[in-house]
């Protein structure tokens, strides 16, 4: 899941959101955006979740955080933790 800066408390919207099209590994799910034009924006404090299939977890977090570092919004947040606990 990647959030706004500041979440769950005061967090701003209406930050650009860049390298969607570029993810190919992973499904991108929205929760907290907007559009304006072509250009998708945050819109609240939960933006969006990333999501992956693999072989096994390892393969599939892997491939998740892989696209997450190729999405960026300004002040953009991500657990690193998180996935680990369905072992």
């Amino acid at each position: 899941m990647m959030v706004s800066g500041g979440y769950p408390e005061d967090y701003e919207k209406g930050k650009t959101i860049h390298g969607l099209n570029g993810i190919s590994d992973s499904i991108v799910f929205h929760a907290g955006t907007s559009g304006d034009g072509p250009t998708v924006v945050s819109n609240g404090g939960r933006v969006l979740a990333v999501t992956s299939y693999g072989k096994n977890l390892d393969q599939a977090l892997e491939r998740s955080y892989r696209s997450i570092g190729q999405i960026s919004f300004d002040k953009a947040y991500f657990r690193r933790d998180i996935g680990f606990d369905v072992r």
